[in-house]
């Protein structure tokens, strides 16, 4: 079966604190677990938005790897590249939210099912008649044994000329930036698509704002579309000798985990069905705003007909 996107990564379940400034050092109750990864609740909208979607990695024989199984047996994603493992436990990340809208997490991840990814994970199988692999720094960060997979990814990507998005999702809890930036080039090199934040930008670049950080970025590959996410307030779209922003939409926030990654999907999603960069991107915002709407990283990760009637009623 020909697929749309494969993204590879850490697979985990989530456990949040139940509310706002509920420090992780601290006694207090939390909720989980819920099915999460970013490249996994990413895989979630790209599937119910319709893609033929694949994903790859590792969790436990246990009661929180079904948990992700289940989930991803229900929006149809090909599971055949994910291990069980008896000798590893599921991942588990542990959230709390701060007033400024920031989280702290302590991960359980390099040690954990969702940390043994390798290369030989990968079947050339899934690249046959691909369309894009899309990976995040949040996978490539977690050790070597990640970046070297992601890097074989990448080469068999190409092999098979599918188109490649990458967004950076630096996560310092796993990686320092400076070593980020020197693990992440070959990646950015590569990429057709950009999906930072303007300061994931400006720490890959090593520039000091963000139009410099988008010269940079674009001074090797005039053909790469970069998408600087700003949250509510939308995202600007960088091709060249193009620049736009396009505005986000107000919601009622209830959990901010999972939108970029239902943004990216949303951006893909249209941009591999034939829309422009800019019709991508309001599609993405789209996705973004609605994730934040519900409890659970893949909770507010809607079909398409939710998202296309979401957009009917903006002005």
């Amino acid at each position: 079966m020909s697929i749309d996107i494969l993204t590879i990564g850490e697979a985990l379940v989530e456990v949040m604190r139940t509310g706002i400034n509920q420090p992780l050092d601290r006694t207090g109750p939390f909720t989980g677990p819920y099915p999460s990864g970013a490249p996994f609740i990413f895989a979630a909208q790209a599937a119910r938005l319709g893609m033929k979607v694949a994903a790859v990695g590792s969790v436990g024989n246990d009661a929180f790897g079904r948990c992700l199984l289940d989930q991803l047996e229900q929006d149809g994603i090909q599971s055949t590249g994910v291990q069980i493992l008896n000798t590893h436990t599921t991942g588990v990340a542990f959230v709390a939210y701060n007033g400024d809208g920031s989280r702290d997490f302590v991960f359980h991840i390099s040690g954990a099912a969702a940390g043994q990814l390798h290369p030989d994970m990968l079947s050339e199988s899934l690249f046959a008649q691909l369309k894009c692999l899309h990976l995040m720094g949040s996978t490539l960060s977690i050790h070597n044994a990640a970046r070297q997979t992601g890097l074989r990814a990448l080469e068999l990507a190409k092999r098979n000329g599918a188109k490649f998005c990458f967004d950076p999702n630096l996560r310092p809890q796993l990686l320092a930036n400076q070593q980020a930036r020197i693990a992440f080039q070959p990646f950015l090199d590569a990429a057709g698509i950009i999906i930072p934040t303007a300061e994931e930008a400006c720490i890959l670049t090593g520039q000091a704002n963000l139009p410099d950080a988008i010269d940079a970025l674009l001074a090797n590959n005039p053909d790469r579309i970069i998408v600087v996410t700003q949250g509510a307030a939308g995202c600007t779209v960088y091709t060249s000798g193009q620049q736009a922003h396009v505005p986000g939409f107000q919601v009622e926030e209830v959990d901010p985990t999972g939108a970029g990654d239902c943004f990216d999907a949303g951006f893909l999603s249209q941009w591999l069905s034939g829309a422009t960069p800019v019709e991508a991107a309001r599609f993405a915002n789209a996705c973004g705003a609605l994730a934040v709407t519900k409890q659970g990283p893949m909770a507010g990760a809607r079909p398409l007909s939710e998202v296309q009637h979401f957009l009917l009623n903006q002005r």
